[in-house]
């Protein structure tokens, strides 16, 4: 950081970040874990461990050391609040999502009412709809819905991770935009300095 300053990591890491959410958007139903969610984790996990410690230093370097508490406390405090948000409206979006796709294929199905009660009574489960807890469902029909419920949550997830790729991509044009910092500029003149 006293070398380069803070942009370039900041660029760099949610870049790399929305790369690695962009890969959680791969894998669809069945796979391997280390051929679908693994190479995403991995490249998540980079993409955060360039971010979050030049994030820390560039905010305490931003201000007076007599005012340090306060923007510890304000980068946590946002961190937080952000990290809540993003729980709330992206689970609003996926369970949104996931329920116009999946009810009308649903309602399509010619069900008996005791069968179309209990999926109805699964479906608010998501991907974690147990299907063998509604005797009404024949096999075939348990077999239709499952398809149904899992491309749905497919979709839906995929659709989630591409819109937090997309945030993190805005976070590097953020990070693309702070100005240099003059400690890491006068250190590049001067690299005897140090």
């Amino acid at each position: 950081m006293a070398r380069i300053g803070g942009r370039l990591p900041l660029t760099v890491g949610p870049a790399t970040a929305a790369v690695g959410l962009a890969l959680y958007a791969r894998p669809g139903i069945g796979g391997s874990y280390w051929t679908t969610f693994f190479p995403a984790i991995a490249v998540l996990g980079l993409g955060m461990a360039i971010t979050v410690a030049p994030l820390t230093t560039t905010v305490m370097g931003a201000v007076d050391s007599r005012h340090s508490g306060v923007a510890s406390g304000v980068n946590n405090a946002v961190s937080r609040v952000a990290g809540l948000l993003a729980i709330a409206i992206f689970g609003l979006l996926l369970g949104r999502t996931f329920e116009a796709r999946a009810r009308p294929r649903i309602d399509r199905l010619r069900l008996s009412a005791p069968a179309r009660e209990g999926a109805d009574r699964e479906l608010h489960k998501l991907a974690g709809a147990d299907l063998t807890q509604v005797p009404a469902l024949t096999g075939v029909e348990r077999r239709e819905i499952r398809g149904i419920i899992d491309q749905g949550f497919v979709f839906s997830f995929r659709l989630v991770m591409i819109g937090a790729a997309g945030l993190a991509v805005a976070a590097a044009g953020v990070g693309n935009a702070i100005r240099p910092d003059k400690g890491a500029t006068r250190h590049r003149r001067h690299p005897a300095a140090s």
